[in-house]
């Protein structure tokens, strides 16, 4: 007897999972930060204004001071620069599975990097000098509490100095030793960023140090951050796994087979889903969502077809890859927005999605102005679109 073919599960059914459980349907909304960041695993946090636009869209009470408190006051978010070598918010309870999983080994690579750089392109430096310039900085930040960059470099003047990239070259370029010995401080988990100067989209933050995660075995880290992932995001390909997570090929196979990955069949081939979860889903009610740039949902899979018509990506994404604020219609991206200069959200659709979705997505836009209130945000990839309407 020839073995049972997987279930199928379809585009539809995939929209449907991704408005329930990336909680974008208005009745499946969050009452807090924390749990609409695990909702989506974590939140990126390049541009620092995603991390509380993409958790108030998910909250049934949008409200940026909320997730001013779970960053800085009750420190139940935690930035790791982590997934695909991006900076991600992620809850207390999931930090020590994304370390280990991933930010460990990202760690070790900016280390070597940096030090690269320093031994090529800045003068008197090594790895002796590198590891005491680190020890300097730890003890200021600790007798301050916390500093911004350009503060500890008063105390240690080593950060002063600069790393000349390329010289005599067309790309040459110039960095501080301070703002790279910074981020990898963080990235070692020695400290964190702080309250930004400024108001919640600045990214003029002080650090200050933090007690070190606790570390996993890396393989039962992997296999729980592949489960994590594949509750909030499956069924999805190992492509899209390996996409998101930035680990090799091997690494994603073996996390889904330490899982128990369920097989199932979607339109591009091949698919997995967390044990049990093959079960049909019933639609949420009709809902319209504006995220921002680089919103987790967007930046979920590598194949996007399913909820992204491809004829859309060049006004949508900027170069590199990177997808501007975009407007949603029942799991679909049907069209992009922005800010005028005086904060007014404008969007544009880019399929006819019929009066009712018109309807929705106004709502959508007056409920984001609300909380934004006076706050104007500029994503820092601009995309064509954004731009367009920004004007």
């Amino acid at each position: 007897m020839s073995p049972a073919r997987p279930p199928r599960i379809g585009p539809a059914q995939r929209r449907a999972r991704l408005g329930r459980r990336h909680l974008l349907a208005p009745s499946r909304r969050a009452a807090t930060v924390e749990e609409a960041v695990e909702a989506v695993v974590g939140l990126h946090a390049t541009d620092a204004a995603t991390v509380y636009v993409s958790a108030c869209a998910r909250l049934a009470a949008p409200d940026a001071a909320a997730v001013d408190r779970a960053l800085y006051e009750d420190v139940s978010l935690v930035k790791l620069l982590s997934m695909r070598r991006t900076l991600f918010a992620v809850t207390t309870g999931l930090a020590p599975v994304v370390n280990s999983s991933t930010a460990r080994a990202i760690a070790a690579k900016e280390r070597a990097t940096l030090l690269k750089h320093l031994t090529d392109w800045a003068r008197g430096w090594d790895e002796e000098r590198l590891a005491a310039t680190e020890r300097a900085v730890l003890a200021a930040l600790t007798a301050r509490g916390e500093a911004t960059t350009a503060e500890l470099a008063r105390d240690v003047p080593a950060l002063r100095e600069q790393i000349e990239y390329g010289a005599g070259t067309s790309y040459a370029a110039r960095q501080s030793v301070g703002s790279r010995l910074l981020r990898l401080l963080a990235s070692d988990g020695h400290i964190r960023r702080c309250r930004p100067r400024g108001s919640w989209t600045s990214s003029l933050y002080p650090w200050a140090p933090v007690p070190p995660l606790p570390e996993l075995p890396v393989r039962e880290a992997k296999a729980e951050l592949a489960r994590r992932w594949l509750a909030a995001y499956g069924p999805a390909t190992e492509a899209d796994l390996k996409w998101w997570t930035g680990w090799t090929l091997t690494d994603a196979r073996r996390a889904l087979a330490d899982l128990g990955a369920e097989p199932v069949e979607l339109d591009e081939g091949p698919g997995f889903t967390v044990p049990g979860d093959t079960a049909e889903l019933p639609e949420p009610e009709p809902w319209a969502a504006l995220l921002p740039g680089l919103d987790p949902t967007a930046m979920g899979w590598r194949g996007r077809d399913w909820y992204l018509d491809p004829e859309h990506v060049p006004a949508l994404f900027d170069r590199n890859g990177n997808i501007g604020p975009t407007v949603w219609w029942n799991g679909r991206i049907v069209g992009g927005w922005a800010q005028r200069p005086d904060g007014e959200p404008v969007w544009r659709l880019l399929v006819d999605t019929g009066r009712e979705a018109e309807h929705a997505v106004a709502a959508e836009a007056e409920r984001l102005a609300g909380w934004l209130g006076e706050t104007r945000i500029t994503p820092r990839f601009r995309t064509p679109l954004e731009r367009e309407l920004s004007g």
